[in-house]
């Protein structure tokens, strides 16, 4: 048997609720309904990291209270120095009136609530829908052609509260699959991310609690590329234009600009990062071919900086994964030699599963002590990295995101110098760090890095490619 499936039961037993170790990022995750979450099923890998993030603020968070970073000084430029209040909310729904839209120039759209998950621009995501609400949702957009709707990040610790700026999920493919799963599923759906929406307010909020629909939005698509791109202007240059005019219009994307100079100070200091993982040996690290083929450039194309994005959230989901393995380890042993010795169970013939009151009063103090300790160190990881990502979403323009990396990088950078100069100090190689460190480094070093980047062909480093990492 997998001995972390069976610590993933003894954890749930414990709790009676919500914090199971993630052992796998390759694992197909279900979410079953509550009263704030939709009845889905995940099939990414990144989703699991934010569906632990809702249990573990959930759980140990006081209702509005902010969640702040340490750091070394509160600078202004600390993109994540006020927490949950770095990024930008809309109001609660909870109480709110309704109210009707305030722009004719906005659209109207319906709201999917995910979680605490962030999703990217230019990804493929897979749903299976069953509750009536959504598939009430999902027939009106197939009804009335659109195929499109919102997906915002759910404040972690205020119930009802969504983030101001949201994906516009666009539906490929849509499966019915009712009769195969006894009305279980009904929908598999297929989506690709097109886009960004700004949130101005919800419409419908009583929804919310009543449950009888979906939420409805006022919202502004912010460059979104496809054929769901401002059907009111499409109309009008329907009656206007030219067929060749109109062709252009529907499959022109909307790309930012290049930011030449910026794009190569994020690979150089990715590139900095890497060398130094291999050095310090860590055991998640970027391969170094993955410096060559780093993606930078603005566009939604393999070589774009979405896929970069999309890369360095799944660096931080597997370092979430792998300190959990860490601290899970110690457990398992004493798990293993509580089945083997003390219940005479051979190895060969462990159980799939395990109550938490079969166990000895010593490992049911454990498993508690062990779940206390993992919301501890885990929750400031979680939190950082879905933060990150919802920051990044926010920013204005390509330039303002490679910033906003390189800053993420350039951290994580310096927590490992720090590590580095914490084993010289027992090997007695100590090496300080750089008097000159700067997060965004010297104006000296942007003039050098000041040519425009060419990318090491069509390769990409995302967690398809298989050598991203290692």
């Amino acid at each position: 048997m997998n001995r972390t499936g069976l610590l993933v039961f003894l954890s749930m037993a414990a709790s009676g609720s919500g914090f199971a170790p993630a052992t796998s990022i390759r694992n197909t995750n279900k979410r079953s309904c509550d009263s704030n979450t939709p009845s889905i099923t995940y099939q990414n890998r990144v989703d699991r990291v934010a569906f632990l993030s809702k249990d573990i603020f959930s759980s140990r968070r006081e209702p509005g209270k902010s969640v702040r970073f340490m750091t070394e000084n509160d600078d202004i430029d600390e993109p994540l120095a006020k927490g949950v209040d770095s990024v930008s909310w809309l109001p609660t729904v909870i109480g709110a009136q309704p109210s009707d839209p305030d722009n004719e120039d906005t659209d109207i759209l319906p709201l999917f609530p995910l979680g605490g998950i962030v999703y990217t621009p230019n990804s493929e995501h897979t749903l299976n829908i069953f509750e009536p609400r959504y598939r009430q949702m999902y027939n009106d957009i197939l009804m009335n052609g659109s195929k499109r709707f919102v997906v915002a990040m759910s404040h972690p610790t205020e119930k009802g509260r969504f983030a101001q700026i949201g994906v516009l999920f666009e539906l490929e493919d849509l499966k019915e699959v009712s009769e195969q799963t006894n009305d279980q599923v009904k929908y598999i759906c297929n989506h690709r991310v097109t886009g960004r929406v700004k949130l101005h307010k919800i419409l419908n909020p009583s929804a919310w609690t009543s449950r009888e629909t979906y939420l409805k939005v006022e919202g502004t698509l912010i460059d979104a590329n496809t054929r769901g791109t401002d059907q009111k202007a499409e109309l009008k240059s329907d009656q206007d234009d030219d067929v060749y005019s109109r062709l252009v219009q529907k499959t022109s994307a909307v790309y930012d600009a290049p930011a030449p100079k910026e794009e190569a100070n994020l690979k150089e200091s990715f590139k900095n990062l890497v060398e130094l993982q291999h050095e310090l040996e860590e055991d998640v690290r970027f391969t170094l071919a993955s410096i060559d083929t780093l993606a930078v450039s603005p566009g939604d194309k393999d070589e774009g900086l979405w896929t970069t994005i999309r890369l360095w959230q799944s660096y931080s989901e597997q370092r979430l994964v792998a300190r959990q393995n860490e601290l899970q380890r110690e457990f398992q042993d004493k798990l293993l030699k509580f089945l083997t010795k003390e219940k005479g169970v051979k190895e060969e013939e462990l159980p799939s599963a395990i109550g938490f009151t079969d166990l000895s009063p010593d490992l049911q103090r454990e498993v508690q002590d062990l779940q206390k300790r993992m919301s501890v160190e885990l929750e400031p990881l979680v939190l950082e990295s879905t933060l990150t990502m919802q920051k990044i979403l926010e920013a204005k323009d390509h330039s303002e995101r490679v910033e906003l990396l390189r800053f993420f990088v350039e951290a994580e950078k310096k927590r490992l110098e720090a590590r580095k100069i914490l084993q010289g100090m027992f090997t007695g190689d100590a090496t300080g760090l750089d008097e000159s460190f700067d997060v965004f480094g010297s104006n000296e070093d942007d003039e050098e890095d000041d040519e425009d980047d060419e990318e090491g062909g069509s390769a990409t480093i995302f967690t398809d490619e298989p050598d991203a990492f290692q």
